[in-house]
């Protein structure tokens, strides 16, 4: 029997952090994954992380993963794949089964670092081939490079629904639109907003009644709920789509650890049965810890300082550093942590209805509802401000835990402070020297550069673009709305690519006045319809 100081399941974002802290600290550390590739969700993860620099913001999933990846390698980290751990006992033991062999390993500790899977909702015709969930279509496109559909439904508004939206409409796939059974947005409104302006539209208090079709999906009936979440007759709508996504939810997989012993708790707010733990992870157990969804479903960087956290405390626990080395890490990364469950979205908000920003800005109502700002209600916000000259329009309008826009500007020009959830503002004392690097930097592409002054009659808006093809320099179309509505003519007059923009372009259009501060995406003339 194989003996490690620290056994690791799960090689996902939270296991990896763990490991990579504990092989710090000298452990023996080995990581048992059942799939075939390292990294868990974070190689699906092609969109940039909100948070600050230290919770690894603006930078994309993908390459996360690759640097835990890196990381782990030159530590001596033992990763083994296709290995499905079956079993895990008291005494630290457990059964993994490698190509049909079952083989017993031990280990003085343990983090379980499981995750979580998708939710399903049954409904007429939901066993049809076409629906999948939402994790599955972004394994699809952003891991094999294969399309899910060609129009498509998503069922769920929460930051996956969302995300995978915008995902099918970068992979060249049609979303006819975002269903969701409660009567507003559940994720971020700057994710909202990139879709909406795309012309997605949201069906709140809205479910699916049955998918339609003989051997596969070719059509799909909604119909609105009421207060008790019923059918409201006569509201039925049907969409053709080949396929519908699910993105209603996730649940921790903590069978393991029901099956050691461990002690559990069934709490909603964490997704379902989840482990009682303590702030270093520890379960019930002693020896046995967890991080990540496994013990409460939250964003990735949340589960690697998890991660982190539960690796350092197996290293205290194993006697490989002093309990003062314990508890100023664990503090230290305990209040960044803690910065990222701030604002309102933060676990003790779930299910609330906020009616004010922090600030005392009042909720958009239009946002919650349609996924956008109105015109008059863009202007209420401390990011936009009329100025002569370029300028950004932050059109930021939650407390969102997100900074990396406030470090991006080397001019200083916008301001969020210390605490990472307030709304960011635009400093006019300072002279925007419209680099772009805001626009490039914001993980929910909502800052756009105006510039009023460029050409007489006209207002050029510079904003962030993440299509293929590249529009080029004198390519016409029309400009959309937030909404995503076709609002004037719009003339391209210059597109920038660099590879310190990790991939988004900065996309420049021009539109008479009128329009400057309501044109907000750009499709070219034989994409608008």
């Amino acid at each position: 029997m194989k003996r490690y100081d620290l056994i690791v399941v799960g090689a996902g974002p939270a296991g990896l952090s763990a490991a990579i802290e504990a092989a710090k600290r000298g452990l023996e550390v080995a990581v048992f994954d059942e799939n075939s590739k390292p990294g868990g969700q974070l190689f699906k993860q092609i969109h940039k992380f909100f948070g600050s620099k230290e919770h690894k913001a603006k930078i994309r999933g993908f390459k996360i993963g690759d640097e835990l990846l890196e990381t782990a390698n030159e530590l001596g980290v033992k990763v083994v794949l296709n290995a499905i751990v079956i079993g895990i006992y008291s005494e630290k033991e457990i059964t993994v089964n490698i190509d049909d062999e079952i083989i017993h390993y031990k280990a003085d500790s343990i983090i379980v670092a499981t995750g979580a899977s998708e939710n399903m909702v049954t409904f007429d015709g939901w066993t049809l081939p076409g629906v999948i969930g939402a994790g599955a279509a972004q394994t699809m496109m952003n891991l094999h490079g294969v399309k899910p559909g060609k129009k498509i439904l998503m069922l769920g508004s929460g930051n996956v629904g969302l995300v995978v939206s915008y995902q099918l409409l970068q992979a060249g796939c049609e979303v006819v639109a975002v269903v969701d059974a409660a009567p507003k947005i559940g994720g971020y409104g700057v994710h909202a907003a990139k879709i909406a302006r795309c012309g997605v539209p949201f069906y709140l208090s809205h479910t699916i009644i049955k998918a339609e079709g003989d051997d596969c999906i070719n059509g799909v009936v909604v119909g609105e709920v009421d207060s008790k979440w019923q059918i409201v007759e006569g509201t039925e709508k049907h969409f053709d789509v080949d396929t519908i996504c699910l993105a209603v939810g996730l649940s921790p997989i903590s069978q393991l650890l029901k099956m050691a012993g461990c002690e559990m708790i069934e709490d909603p707010k964490k997704g379902g049965l989840v482990p009682v733990c303590d702030n270093y992870g520890a379960t019930s157990l002693p020896g046995i810890f967890v991080a990540g969804d496994v013990s409460g479903i939250e964003e990735a960087s949340s589960a690697m300082i998890e991660g982190r956290i539960a690796g350092i405390a197996a290293a205290h626990a194993l006697g490989y550093i002093e309990k003062e080395e314990l508890i100023k890490e664990a503090e230290e990364l305990e209040s960044s942590l803690i910065s990222l469950r701030q604002g309102m979205f933060a676990p003790e908000n779930r299910g609330k209805d906020i009616l004010k920003t922090d600030e005392g800005f009042d909720v958009s109502n239009n946002l919650l509802r349609k996924g956008y700002l109105t015109d008059d209600e863009v202007t209420k916000y401390p990011g936009v401000k009329s100025v002569s000259g370029v300028h950004p329009i932050i059109e930021c309008s939650q407390n969102i835990p997100c900074n990396p826009c406030q470090d991006a500007c080397p001019k200083g020009c916008i301001k969020i402070g210390s605490d990472i959830t307030t709304l960011p503002a635009f400093d006019e004392s300072t002279k925007c020297t419209g680099c772009g690097l805001c626009v490039v930097s914001c993980s929910g592409q909502s800052i756009f550069l105006i510039d009023e002054d460029k050409e007489k009659g006209y207002t050029h808006i510079t904003m962030p673009y993440e299509f293929l093809p590249l529009p080029e320099k004198g390519d016409k179309g029309k400009a959309l709305d937030r909404s995503g509505k076709p609002i004037c003519e719009a003339e391209v007059v210059g597109v920038r690519t660099s590879k310190n923009f990790d991939q988004t372009s900065l996309l420049t259009i021009k539109v008479t006045d009128d329009m400057g501060m309501k044109a907000r995406f750009f499709k070219q003339l034989q994409e608008v319809k």
